[in-house]
């Protein structure tokens, strides 16, 4: 035994060196063992070179101990933390989208109301004719004496603003009486224009009431080239359906493919029915079929175009009164309303406008329109002071909106350049 002990101590010695012996794992010994079975001698060389792979492959086993390379789970770990970043900006910006629809709606719906009130905009429409008559007021009376003078001059105004001769003689009158050799402040000639204004449209200003017995209620629209009436058609047939009323729609004016296509488009916007025919068709027989279909479906109210024709063109207003036969011989109280289109711009031929249509189609109502267009407005007074016919609605404006029952007292107030009416 003491003798091989030295033997391998010299064996591991030379393999290892002594100073490693007591630090060697037990797995050395073993792969000793195997080698000694054979002379020592002849192994030394083999053993130098067959122990060293099995060194390497000792250290190899613990170099691949990168058993945490496997360990690639924490990349995937932190592969899956990405996810969770994406999953909260989705949150983010699906919040965000309702922050700006939201946003639109309460600031854009709410601040059209004030600031576009009926009020104002009548005012604003009639501001042209407002100012023209105010104006001239009060460069006449300021630091002026009334005389006869002073009210000849005032007379001049209110006729060139197309109130009319005898609307002018009245108000200049009402503006003298008792203050003869006297100071007149401005806002009080203004306070009287306003007064016997309203005094003047009171007894015209009356709303369009739908008799809902009669079904179809019809509407027949006249007017001149230009008057805005198929616009009109279509603003009415707007405030028939905010009322819950189904309306049909007859484009009578078949000389204009574009007035077809326009009234076409308003029955789009309103959801009424159009009945229209070819550029051309006979209209009296398109308002027959008309009101025939309207009868059939329960319509409430059908609103006939017709063709736009200056009163003077008696053929064309011979046409006019064929389409008002044709309607009768299906209902002998049709149409049970006849609006007359006015464009204020035309001032005083207005007045030959409600002569001519009166006698021919049997006007019932009055609509004036473009009031924003013009500084003539008083021709609305004109028209009232000496025909008397309803006044139903006025247009300061192109919207629906700007389409509204006619109110006395607001238009005398908006012309004579006063606040609002408490």
């Amino acid at each position: 035994m003491s003798e091989t002990e030295p033997k391998k101590r010299g064996f591991f010695s030379r393999l290892f060196g002594r100073e490693e012996e007591p630090v060697k794992p037990a797995q050395a010994p073993e792969a000793a063992t195997e080698l000694a079975v054979e002379p020592v001698e002849e192994l030394t060389p083999e053993v130098e070179e067959i122990a060293a792979p099995p060194v390497a492959d000792a250290e190899v086993p613990s170099v691949e101990v990168p058993a945490p390379e496997p360990a690639a789970p924490p990349a995937p770990v932190e592969s899956a933390a990405p996810p969770m970043e994406p999953e909260g900006e989705p949150e983010v910006a699906v919040v965000s989208p309702p922050e700006p629809v939201t946003a639109p709606e309460p600031v854009s719906v709410p601040a059209p109301q004030p600031k576009r009130s009926w009020w104002r905009r009548l005012t604003e429409g009639l501001s042209r004719t407002s100012s023209a008559l105010t104006t001239g007021i009060t460069d006449l009376f300021t630091k002026r004496k009334l005389d006869a003078g002073t009210l000849e001059d005032l007379e001049d105004i209110l006729i060139q603003a197309d109130l009319g001769l005898a609307t002018s003689a009245r108000i200049a009158k009402a503006v003298g009486d008792g203050r003869y050799d006297k100071q007149i402040e401005p806002a009080e000639v203004k306070a009287i224009l306003a007064r016997e204004v309203e005094t003047i449209l009171v007894p015209v200003a009356q709303p369009l009431v739908i008799d809902a017995t009669k079904k179809p209620f019809v509407l027949l629209m006249v007017g001149v080239n230009g008057s805005g009436k198929t616009t009109t058609i279509g603003k009415l047939a707007a405030k028939f359906r905010a009322e819950g009323k189904s309306v049909m729609l007859a484009a009578g004016d078949t000389f204009r493919a574009a007035a077809i296509e326009q009234l076409r488009v308003w029955g789009e916007r309103t959801g009424a029915e159009v009945v229209f025919g070819q550029q051309g068709a006979d209209a009296s027989g398109l308002a027959f079929e008309a009101l025939q279909k309207a009868k059939a479906d329960g319509t409430d109210v059908l609103l006939i175009d017709t063709a736009g024709r200056l009163q003077n063109k008696q053929g064309l207003m011979d046409e006019l009164a064929k389409v008002v036969r044709v309607i009768r011989k299906q209902d002998p109280s049709a149409p049970h309303a006849a609006l007359l289109v006015l464009d204020a711009t035309v001032g005083q031929n207005a007045i030959s406008q409600v002569e001519a249509f009166r006698e021919t189609a049997g006007v019932t109502g009055l609509v004036m329109t473009k009031l924003d267009g013009t500084a003539r407005g008083g021709i609305l007074v004109a028209l009232a002071a000496q025909f008397g016919l309803p006044v139903h609605f006025i247009g300061v404006g192109e919207s629906v909106e700007d389409l509204e029952p006619f109110s006395a007292r607001d238009f005398a107030r908006a012309v004579a350049g006063l606040g609002e009416a408490a």
